[in-house]
């Protein structure tokens, strides 16, 4: 089988994509990777709530899977619209890399005394709706900025003096090895520190009709973590939300769901933890409270 794969060209993305290939270059399949350049790529001056539209990061690579340019996308997870663009469907996901965020703080930010030791005053770099809402929550006195680019150009910035701490996804750091011994790196747990639905995993997306390419695919799903993500997906899907919504949704291996959510992130963040027999539902029940008049009262 002859598979060619589309993706975006950051560092991360390459080897999210080569990871793939290489597991099904195992299974004998003959592999080719395509760059394509999206719209979250080229608008590097502006956060994601203040770019228009929805699949920042996807687009172009669906729009090239459907002109039949590409035969399979790999996708962080987490950037997928929850709907589907007419014609595609995700075949299989990824096993799951620790979902957590980090904490990087550059070593004359430190304060020991003061939350997770970074010091009054810190400036803290994210774009991340999600991850300012809680930032909101846990800090009285920092300052939040916008920080856009790939992961090693992020980490420089931090490193050259532009910020004192950034957040990122721990699964980005450790897939690509990258080191960090010049700053205190704290994981936060993703239970009280809420992480993206989907967050530390790969999306496999194909065209519906490529019937023989999604049995092949088969061979590497991970359906324990597509059981998970199922529910943190769903949230995120009644709740009409995208890179903007200020959302953490995370299924541990317990099946207990924490939540945490903000109207608008400079509002601060409400959590939860739901616990259900009913898994089937229970995103229902998450999105009703979450909407009703009592979602302030947690």
């Amino acid at each position: 089988m002859q598979i060619r794969i589309g993706s975006r060209g950051s560092d991360l993305a390459l080897w999210q994509a080569h990871h793939i290939k290489n597991q099904l270059e195992k299974l004998g399949a003959s592999v080719t990777i395509t760059i394509i350049k999206t719209k979250g790529d080229a608008i590097q001056n502006l956060s994601f709530d203040k770019i228009e539209g929805k699949g920042f990061f996807t687009k172009e690579i669906e729009d090239a899977l459907i002109n039949h340019e590409i035969d399979l996308a790999v996708h962080s997870h987490k950037d997928l619209e929850t709907n589907q663009p007419e014609g595609l469907q995700i075949a299989c996901v990824s096993e799951r890399e620790d979902p957590a965020d980090l904490l990087l703080i550059r070593y004359d930010a430190i304060d020991e005394n003061q939350v997770f030791s970074l010091k009054k005053g810190a400036v803290v770099g994210t774009s991340s709706a999600r991850r300012k809402a809680q930032l909101v929550s846990l800090f009285d006195l920092i300052e939040i900025k916008d920080i856009r680019g790939n992961v090693p150009t992020r980490i420089q910035k931090l490193a050259d003096g532009q910020f004192d701490a950034i957040l990122l996804a721990k699964a980005g750091v450790d897939r690509l090895q990258i080191n960090l011994d010049q700053f205190k790196s704290i994981r936060l747990d993703p239970t009280s520190f809420v992480p993206a639905p989907a967050q530390g995993v790969l999306a496999l997306q194909i065209r519906e009709k490529d019937a023989n390419l999604n049995a092949f695919l088969q061979a590497i799903n991970h359906p324990d973590v597509q059981s998970k993500i199922a529910i943190e997906r769903k949230v995120l899907q009644l709740m009409k939300g995208g890179c903007q919504l200020p959302l953490g949704v995370y299924c541990d291996d317990d099946f207990k769901i924490h939540v945490a959510f903000a109207n608008t992130w400079e509002e601060g963040t409400i959590f939860n933890t739901y616990e259900s027999e009913d898994l089937e539902h229970i995103a229902e029940t998450i999105v009703h409270d979450l909407t009703s008049e009592n979602a302030n009262e947690w």
